[in-house]
């Protein structure tokens, strides 16, 4: 399957591919695919709705791409600018590592450092949107975005001989989430179960479905930055009324275990915030929710969404190993 073209134009993403893991199936008791990507061209799922969204901008006569991120969006945003030969500003908060603005610069982008978290970077890139020519990408809060995420599904549903039981995805602002559930509903899967998982400090989507409205996290402070949106999007909230939503919560700690183990099993090194998913396999999250029945008994098979490890260094994992005690 080639990846899907809109309007004629060739995406900024590939297809990526969907393997079974032997580790991961025999920790979940059950078939367990990845689907990869964080072989995306810029390390993660988001250039599928980013490089949408910024060939739409173009079309419509954008000059100059503006967009808020903790690394990932970015880097989508900076790669579809220089695709289209345009300049691109990208504002990351504060807590972003210094390796993600060396590779935004790298990739042809002026990165701006405002503010503490991703929420307060985004109140300043919206200012600069605001001149002449400039188009502002948001990393996670668009139709077009969800539009160009829905994409994933429909390679899903290309490689697959039947729908997977359940899908299991990292949730930040909201953004994969409503794509995957975009995608669901294309190719007619809404029977299909999404397990979201978040950690603690970063669960503004949990928060948010325990209360039945939007919630604003008072901080950050989870180690998974890429998760680090104080408030999740409306349109995932409201992804809850559409499809079966369960949504879990791991430690800092766990996510960070996860990597390290599907490093040791898979040969990849992918951010806390796909650690979070991964957790949720690891730590037997699954087979709980089977006997709670929250979930089918027995389970088939299931798909986790590798969403990403542009930012993750091994010298980053130490780091993040001693700050919580790992060692």
């Amino acid at each position: 399957m080639a990846a899907q073209c809109w309007g004629g134009e060739k995406p900024f993403h590939i297809v990526s591919p969907l393997l079974e893991s032997l580790s991961l199936s025999q920790a979940a008791g059950i078939q367990v695919y990845m689907k990869l990507e964080n072989v995306q061209p810029t390390g993660s799922f988001k250039i599928r709705g980013i490089g949408h969204l910024c060939q739409e901008a173009a079309r419509k006569g954008c000059q100059h791409f503006v967009c808020s991120s903790g690394g990932n969006a970015g880097m989508a945003t900076a790669y579809a600018a220089r695709k289209l030969g345009l300049p691109a500003t990208v504002v990351v908060p504060s807590s972003t590592g210094p390796s993600t603005v060396r590779r935004l610069e790298e990739l042809g982008a002026t990165v701006e450092i405002y503010g503490k978290v991703w929420d307060e970077a985004n109140q300043r890139s919206l200012e600069l949107a605001q001149n002449e020519g400039w188009a502002s990408i948001h990393p996670f809060d668009h139709p077009l975005v969800w539009q160009g995420h829905a994409s994933l599904v429909l390679e899903l549903k290309d490689a697959l001989d039947t729908k997977p039981d359940a899908i299991v995805l990292a949730v930040g602002g909201g953004g994969l989430l409503a794509g995957v559930v975009a995608g669901l509903q294309q190719v007619g899967w809404l029977d299909v179960p999404i397990i979201t998982a978040e950690t603690w400090g970063a669960h503004s989507f949990h928060a948010a479905l325990k209360a039945g409205h939007l919630i604003t996290l008072p901080d950050i402070t989870s180690i998974a930055k890429c998760l680090g949106a104080k408030t999740v999007s409306a349109r995932a909230l409201q992804c809850a009324q559409e499809v079966q939503i369960i949504s879990e919560v791991v430690e800092d700690a766990e996510a960070v275990r996860a990597v390290e183990k599907f490093l040791d099993d898979e040969r990849m090194l992918v951010q806390p915030a796909c650690g979070a998913a991964l957790a949720l396999i690891y730590s037997g999250r699954l087979q709980k929710l089977q006997r709670e029945g929250r979930l089918q008994n027995p389970l088939g098979r299931v798909v986790l969404v590798v969403c990403g490890g542009s930012s993750m260094t091994a010298a980053l994992l130490r780091d993040l190993k001693s700050q919580l005690d790992l060692e």
